[in-house]
């Protein structure tokens, strides 16, 4: 039997899971070596996904966030050691030892220990509340500092930095980004794009400072700490964050006198091996033509190189694209090729959109016949199609300024058949339109397949729309039908079900079933019918036929929460709220010792209510005037407002009446995805009318309609869709839209992806809605008006159905509560308690 070859890698982090992937993967192959991998982590724990890692502040934890498990690794053969820092290596005897003395031989080394957060040496910066963003024990540690802090400040303004900055802002804290340069990003966006961008920050509430050279940190007046600039300035601060660029982690190399560039990486090959032919480095640690890779696709390159290389096939290394989209907290950044236009002769279109807050670049070679770069602020929607413009050298059309202009009959879109199979289609995997081709002769004929196959769109998952139309765009082409099925249950698309249960009336799941349908129904089309009926019919979603298509929120007419819990939302239109109802939401909550939150959508919430108390706090809330908020429903949520012109000097009319109006109007509404709006009373905009799926304006001369924008995961600032609309006219407006949007849109789909997936785009949608071009308008008001004739609280009926109250307990067989919901006091109120203090809950309890 012959002998293994002993690989030992060092670094656990996202590049070096990846290897061992790729390893584990080229020893399949006929003819190659078998390996022995050990991997060796100066972490705590094994690779986790730093990419989103920021994640970590909006509910993620370290498994979330995990890209393996101990007990993966122990199944696929891989030796692993996790807080086993290397302190040696023995180039003569090929062997490695770690802080704790284990030491480890090989046959093959691959160096995989990334990189570390620059810290500038400013006198003060070794302070107790003095921080980097790196790992998870750091972000651990901002949490731990958090705590005592109010202000926060981010010491550099590129990406890491303007990820640390939205992390700040996740805690709470007051936040302020320090940048050295005269603008954010300035190794990835020109100057107009850097200086949008600082708007548009800003506009969030994150304060920011350019040009400014931190000298000292010292102790502060107001805060924990004053920064001392060079410019005579100070800004107080009780939390210094740094992210100030990164270094190469490249100690090991330099006492193993492995070649190290002269500012530092070590450097390879174009097969990414050494001075040492048997060591190899990958990743930020790595220094390939004088040039380090802060990206972790060009890593991922690396690491199937070196593993190709170890197991005997030739590749080469041969660099990387360093473009780059992001969401820098809610803005879209986009970054292509030559972003600053360095490449002579070259050329630039400049479209800046100041009023919506978009700013696009094309830089161009002298001929205008190939795209060099891209810039793109607020708005990311062409850059897959830039990227292979640019990637992939397609000529460009005669007008190239069409490429970044808002759409126009005769403009120019880059669709998946025109791409050649050599484009690459997730930079994260290196997967091009020819891979995903070849899946899909291998027989993937849904797009998970694909995904599983070939590993795109599971980074950073930023080519999904790409990949899903290559995909689709394949099967056409081969003549089969893309299948819009809603699921294995039904043949059809959201938009024919409803169709169907309109016209021939359907009012029940079975009667569905019956007449259109097989089996016995899923998790997928059981809600999505629920949610169907209730936007034709608007029934008591908890009436026996009806129950069993609910998912558990709407189930308890409650959100279910992490701990078993339910929170308590009751609906205040508008934000208004009498001192009446406060001390009544302020009397149930004490009494029921319910975690009390203000939320960004001007409401009162409560948390920590067990369902059998649900209903004797919706009883004290109805009696006192209170309705359901539906926050546990695909639903209208809120209608945030500002004052207007009642009580501000700048409204210009009454938004807070209109809000009362609108969000009364609507509140019975069941819908594809939840709704959101917004009245602002002049265009200073404090209602931030313009994040929202319906957004409303006051003009001097009546109202602004701003439509499907939204927040969440993938925010959209909203279209205009209408000026200076009187009140009549604009209720009219979003009546239709509304109606539309409910008929037409697909299961789970906001309005912005609604909007987005239109043919036509905005522009057909105001064909539909103000010129009526498909005669619907009168229908769609009519329809409109049957719903919000038979709103009603779905609680107060609740309450009023012995039937329905018995599903309210904890447990069928005993009115016991559940002793596994354990709360801890902090800062004077509840919090679910975490496991170590649910266990140290316990140990008490069964002390003798």
């Amino acid at each position: 039997m012959l002998e293994k070859m002993k690989i030992v890698i060092i670094g656990n982090g996202m590049v070096g899971h990846h290897c061992v992937e790729q390893l584990l993967a080229q020893q399949q192959l006929d003819g190659a070596p078998q390996l022995e991998v050990t991997v060796l982590s100066a972490e705590p724990r094994l690779a986790y996904d730093r990419v989103h890692l920021s994640e970590f502040f909006s509910g993620k934890n370290a498994d979330d966030l995990a890209m393996t498990t101990p007990q993966s690794y122990r199944d696929l053969a891989v030796d692993f050691r996790v807080n086993a820092k290397v302190t040696n290596i023995d180039k003569q005897q090929q062997r490695v030892t770690t802080e704790t003395s284990e030491q480890f031989s090989y046959d093959k080394l691959i160096i995989a220990t990334g990189s570390y957060p620059f810290v500038p040496p400013i006198p003060g910066y070794q302070q107790e509340h003095c921080l980097v963003y790196r790992t998870i024990e750091d972000l651990q540690a901002i949490e731990r500092s958090a705590k005592s802090s109010k202000v926060g400040v981010v010491i550099g303004g590129g990406l890491l930095g303007l990820e640390a900055a939205n992390a700040l802002k996740q805690i709470g804290l007051e936040t302020h980004v320090v940048e050295f340069a005269p603008q954010l990003m300035a190794v990835q966006l020109d100057g107009g794009g850097g200086q949008l961008l600082k708007n548009k920050i800003e506009e969030l509430g994150v304060k920011v400072h350019t040009s400014k050279a931190t000298e000292n940190i010292a102790k502060g007046e107001q805060c924990r700490y004053q920064l001392q600039f060079a410019d005579g300035s100070v800004l107080e601060t009780d939390l210094v964050l740094f992210s100030a660029g990164i270094r190469p982690y490249d100690e090991l190399a330099k006492s193993t006198e492995l070649a190290v560039g002269e500012r530092g990486g070590i450097v390879i090959n174009n097969q990414c091996q050494t001075s040492d032919e048997n060591i190899y480095a990958i990743g930020e640690c790595a220094l390939w033509n004088n040039f380090i890779f802060g990206l972790v696709a060009p890593g991922y390159a690396m690491a199937k190189v070196a593993a190709k290389h170890i197991c005997g096939e030739q590749d080469s290394f041969t660099g990387a694209d360093m473009s780059t989209k992001l969401k820098l907290m809610g803005v879209d950044v986009g970054s292509i090729g030559d972003a600053h236009g360095k490449t002579a002769g070259s050329m630039s279109y400049t479209f800046d959109d100041q009023p919506n807050g978009i700013y696009k670049k094309l830089i161009v070679s002298a001929d205008k016949q190939k795209l060099l770069g891209a810039v793109l602020v607020g708005d990311c929607s062409d850059y897959d199609s830039l990227l292979q413009y640019m990637l992939n050298g397609i000529d460009l059309p005669d007008s190239p300024e069409s490429l970044i202009l808002p759409a126009t009959e005769g403009s120019v879109t880059l669709g998946a058949s025109a791409l050649p199979d050599t484009a690459t289609i997730c930079s994260c995997h290196n997967v091009s339109k020819g891979d995903i081709i070849n899946a899909v002769e291998q027989g993937c004929a849904e797009l998970g397949q694909v995904k599983s196959c070939t590993k795109a769109s599971t980074g950073c998952g930023g080519c999904s729309a790409l990949l899903k139309d290559v995909f689709e765009t394949e099967l056409s082409a081969r003549g089969v039908e893309v299948k819009k099925d809603i699921c294995e249950h039904f043949a059809y698309s959201r938009r024919e079900l409803f169709d169907l249960i309109k016209v021939e009336k359907i009012k029940t799941f079975d009667e569905l079933l019956e007449k259109h349908g097989k089996g016995l129904g899923c998790e997928i089309c059981k809600p999505t019918t629920a949610s169907i009926l209730a936007s034709i019919y608007n029934e008591y979603i908890l009436q026996k036929f009806h129950l069993p298509l609910q998912d558990s929120n709407d189930n308890f007419l409650a959100n279910l929460q992490k701990d078993g819990t339910y929170s308590v939302v009751p609906r205040v239109p508008g934000g208004e709220i009498t001192p009446d109802k406060l001390i009544v939401m302020g009397q149930v909550a004490k009494k029921y010792n319910l975690y009390t939150k203000i939320t960004g959508g001007q409401r009162i919430d409560m948390f920590g209510a067990r369902v059998e108390q649900l209903p004797l706090i919706w009883q004290e809330l109805i009696d006192a005037g209170f309705e359901t908020g539906h926050a546990y429903g695909k639903a209208v949520r809120t209608v945030k407002s500002c004052v207007g012109s009642t009580w501000c000097r700048f409204g210009v009319q009454d938004s807070l009446d209109m809000a009362l109006y609108i969000e009364n109007r609507y509140k019975g509404i069941r819908s594809p995805h939840k709704l959101k709006f917004a009245v602002s009373g002049c265009t200073r905009e404090c209602a931030e009318a313009q994040s929202k799926d319906i957004g409303v304006i006051a003009t001097e001369n009546g109202w602004n309609l701003y439509v499907c924008g939204n927040g969440g995961m993938r925010p959209r600032h909203a279209d205009l869709f209408a000026t200076d609309l009187d009140d009549k006219t604009l209720i009219q407006y979003i009546d239709r839209i509304l109606i539309f949007y409910i008929q037409t849109a697909d299961r789970l789909q906001r309005t912005s992806v609604w909007l987005e997936s239109l043919e036509g785009g905005l522009d057909y949608l105001k064909q539909v809605i103000i010129d009526d071009n498909l005669g619907l308008g009168e229908d769609m008001e009519q329809q409109m008006a049957d719903i919000v004739g038979k709103y009603q609280c779905e609680w107060k009926t609740t309450l009023a159905d012995p039937i329905a109250m018995k599903r309210f307990k904890s447990f069928v067989n005993t009115e016991q509560a559940d002793d596994n919901i354990v709360f801890v006091n902090e800062r004077e109120q509840i919090r679910p308690a975490r496991e170590e203090e649910k266990a140290e809950r316990i140990a008490v309890v069964v002390e003798p």
